[in-house]
């Protein structure tokens, strides 16, 4: 582990002597693509080294969505936690009270919400230090991430955490890459765009594509894509999630500081030991799940309006709405009744790739 966290400092340190100009692109490139690769290696060591990565970590998912709230210690992440959820975490005031993964549910709107509370980052996780390599393993499992950050601590605490997360595959509030990426069995790298670019020649790209034994490959560019877009698309194994920057303890700062806050994108602030804000906190982290709600009901009788089932805005078929109440409904399914601002005409009869919107109703008809 050691010699590995010794080459990311030192391709590091040498990414940070470099200057950047057209003339070094295409060596940062290859550094950059060496850099991803050792990281890939930190998060998922060969398993020699026994089973000590997990420890305290494999909290069994829960719910209907999971959100977990990441940041540097004692900044009240397990006040939140204890105030939303009921769920007891040790709260005190010096740092590394958490020192496991503490799972807790909210209720919200007919979802089940699991909240984890991740033990406080410190810098270098993404590079093994503390238990950061569990923390951001655990991260990259859940729906969002709330980074829980102290009002009257330096705000680069934020980039300090972004910095963290993104070193271990992780892209907060961002879409994958708008580009296209083809493997070939020959005919050499072929490097097309439809858009003006400046960070990507086809010397940058061969020399990325080499360092991961890629010699025949189509890529397709469309927007102006950077060495580190290009890398993720080829490593595959980025996680794109939503994050909310919930900024606590604003009972301890002026009304011009927290004007100043207010400008930050993707924020929320509250303070968790008053109870602040918390219900605009709930409000906020349902509308970046985007989950998609869906009432049932039985023939002959009025919907559940109690109990939906929850679906991911992305995956809201209603193939999607019968593999979530029962793997085997999909062999009985004839179509469905779908009411609701999805159906033109109330009801509407469906087949089974019909999308639904929130707080459809819909009955299942089933061959006799």
């Amino acid at each position: 582990m050691a010699t590995v966290m010794q080459k990311i400092k030192d391709i590091e340190d040498e990414m940070a002597r470099t200057q950047k100009n057209k003339a070094t692109a295409h060596h940062l490139g290859l550094l950059k693509a060496k850099l991803a690769k050792l990281r890939r290696e930190l998060l998922t060591p060969s398993s020699k080294g026994g089973g000590v990565a997990g420890e305290g970590f494999d909290v069994t998912k829960s719910g209907d969505s999971r959100v977990g709230l990441v940041g540097f210690p004692s900044v009240g992440k397990s006040t939140l936690l204890n105030k939303l959820t009921g769920t007891f975490s040790e709260v005190a005031s010096y740092e590394f009270t958490t020192l496991t993964c503490i799972p807790g549910v909210i209720t919200y709107r007919g979802a089940k919400i699991q909240l984890l509370d991740l033990p406080g980052i410190i810098e270098g996780a993404k590079d093994g230090k503390g238990r950061g390599r569990q923390v951001i393993s655990t991260a990259r499992t859940c729906n969002c991430i709330l980074i829980v950050l102290d009002a009257i601590k330096p705000i680069t605490h934020k980039r300090l955490i972004e910095k963290e997360l993104e070193g271990f595959g992780i892209r907060l509030n961002k879409e994958p890459p708008n580009l296209t990426f083809r493997k070939k069995d020959k005919g050499g790298i072929n490097l097309t765009s439809t858009a003006t670019t400046t960070h990507l020649d086809l010397d940058t790209v061969k020399a990325i594509c080499s360092e991961y034994r890629i010699h025949n490959a189509d890529i397709t560019l469309r927007y102006d894509a950077t060495a580190d877009d290009l890398i993720d698309v080829i490593e595959g194994s980025r996680v794109y999630m939503p994050c909310i920057y919930v900024v606590n303890k604003i009972d301890q700062i002026t009304l011009e500081e927290l004007e100043i806050l207010d400008k930050l994108p993707h924020y929320c602030p509250i303070s968790a030991h008053l109870e602040w804000n918390l219900d605009g906190l709930l409000d906020k982290i349902w509308e970046y799940l985007n989950l998609t709600r869906i009432y049932t009901k039985p023939k002959g009788m009025n919907p559940d309006y109690e109990d939906p089932v929850i679906l991911s805005s992305k995956k809201r078929t209603v193939e999607d709405f019968c593999n979530r109440i029962h793997k085997d409904m999909l062999k009985q399914f004839k179509y469905a009744l779908v009411w609701g601002s999805s159906a033109k005409h109330k009801p509407q009869r469906v087949g089974k790739e019909h999308e639904l919107e929130d707080e459809d109703v819909v009955q299942i008809i089933k061959k006799v």
